[in-house]
């Protein structure tokens, strides 16, 4: 993010903040509480709660009130999403981070005003659902060895390709395609595409089948002859790569803030746990070296938490940087893995049994490393800040 860049967001009021959170619960406790464990073993979650969330106002919360959204603060987002992690709906709230925390803001800070208009009102509502399709099978964190392509053809795009991995592939009814348009320029050859999945020439293929977050849609796509109109072209062609770049400070204090609020349910539920547990004649709590590991536990959470905050300041403010996120998200998806890790420990063979909810804490997290930048790209794209390439 530009550094030259004016403050765009402002932080909620601690009341605005508390109102929103009661409501959030509330919604959770109605329309997802009772049905997330069939949606657990479904592998899917159904298309209509796209639709709940929406009339709930739960979707897009910070968009412009004129695309029918309440037009809150950005924290407003963080929150629902640190909530949904904190109560273990890690599968709906990757679905989620995508459509209203990615698809949504590329869509509001490079559409024309005809693509906001055709697109955001359906996107708060519910009824078109979002979805980013950037990984394909050989190009993974390597943009520039995409092989999806955009060929101009008169007034359209003809678009040919595949992507994988892709959450929300399977519900989708809008995806932004990434694709090279000048496939000499490497990564500065790649555009950035609004794709409505009615079009003649898209496909779905399997749905992707993960060892955790069952419930998150995953799916390959299919992009045959794919016609598109030129004003399908999200931002500037040839762009892409350089809006992708953009938009990743917000992406990843998503996955961050999914990290905390991952970790501090997965300690909620050991500390529970511990002090109902018997050995030796004693509740487990009693030990040292439960008592030890959850104080390590709590000091991790608070630590990437204050990092956190430090990092939405600067995000607000418009001076978050690449790397800024890239530490962010490093550290906080690591911090995520060591605590569930050490929770799921104190629970004995209990944690590893899916009858207690810290086995899904467990699985759920391993993706965080991996997805929207490994924790690898996250160190190398350090190392470059400090040392250059």
């Amino acid at each position: 993010m530009d550094k030259k860049k004016p403050a765009q967001y402002s932080e909620s009021s601690a009341e605005e903040l508390q109102l929103f959170k009661e409501m959030v619960l509330r919604a959770f406790e109605q329309e997802v509480s009772p049905y997330y464990e069939q949606w657990e073993k479904d592998c899917i979650v159904p298309r209509e709660i796209w639709r709940t969330l929406g009339k709930a106002g739960m979707l897009c919360v910070d968009l412009p009130a004129q695309y029918g959204a309440a037009e809150a603060n950005f924290d407003i987002v963080q929150m629902i999403q640190e909530e949904m992690s904190r109560l273990g709906y890690a599968g709906l709230g990757t679905g989620y981070n995508i459509h209203a925390n990615i698809v949504a803001p590329y869509i509001n800070n490079l559409g024309t005003e005809t693509q906001k208009t055709a697109w955001l009102p359906a996107m708060v509502s519910g009824e078109v659902v979002g979805a980013l399709a950037m990984t394909e099978p050989g190009a993974g964190s390597d943009v520039a060895a995409m092989q999806t392509t955009a060929v101009k053809d008169g007034d359209d795009y003809i678009i040919n390709g595949s992507k994988t991995f892709i959450s929300n592939g399977i519900h989708a009814d809008l995806v932004i395609v990434c694709a090279k348009t000048d496939v000499a320029a490497g990564a500065k050859g790649i555009s950035l595409f609004l794709v409505d999945t009615t079009l003649a020439g898209f496909a779905r293929g399997k749905q992707i089948h993960k060892i955790g977050q069952h419930c998150s849609d995953t799916a390959e796509l299919f992009f045959d002859n794919m016609r598109v109109p030129a004003d399908a072209l999200l931002g500037r062609e040839n762009h892409g790569f350089f809006h992708l770049m953009d938009e990743l400070p917000r992406e990843r204090l998503g996955c961050a803030v999914q990290a905390i609020g991952a970790a501090q349910g997965a300690l909620d539920l050991t500390i529970d746990y511990v002090k109902e547990r018997k050995a030796f004649g004693q509740t487990i709590s009693q030990f040292q070296n439960t008592r030890f590991k959850l104080a390590q536990c709590k000091t991790d959470i608070e630590l990437c938490r204050a990092l956190f905050e430090k990092h939405m300041q600067k995000f607000n403010a418009g001076l978050m940087t690449v790397d800024d996120a890239a530490m962010l998200k490093y550290a906080a998806t690591e911090m995520q893995l060591r605590v569930v890790n050490e929770c799921l420990q104190l629970f004995g063979g209990y944690g590893y049994t899916a009858e207690y909810p810290i086995s899904r804490f467990y699985v759920d997290a391993r993706i965080q490393t991996i997805y929207a930048g490994s924790s690898e790209i996250m160190k190398e794209v350090v190392a470059r800040s400090m040392l250059g390439k």
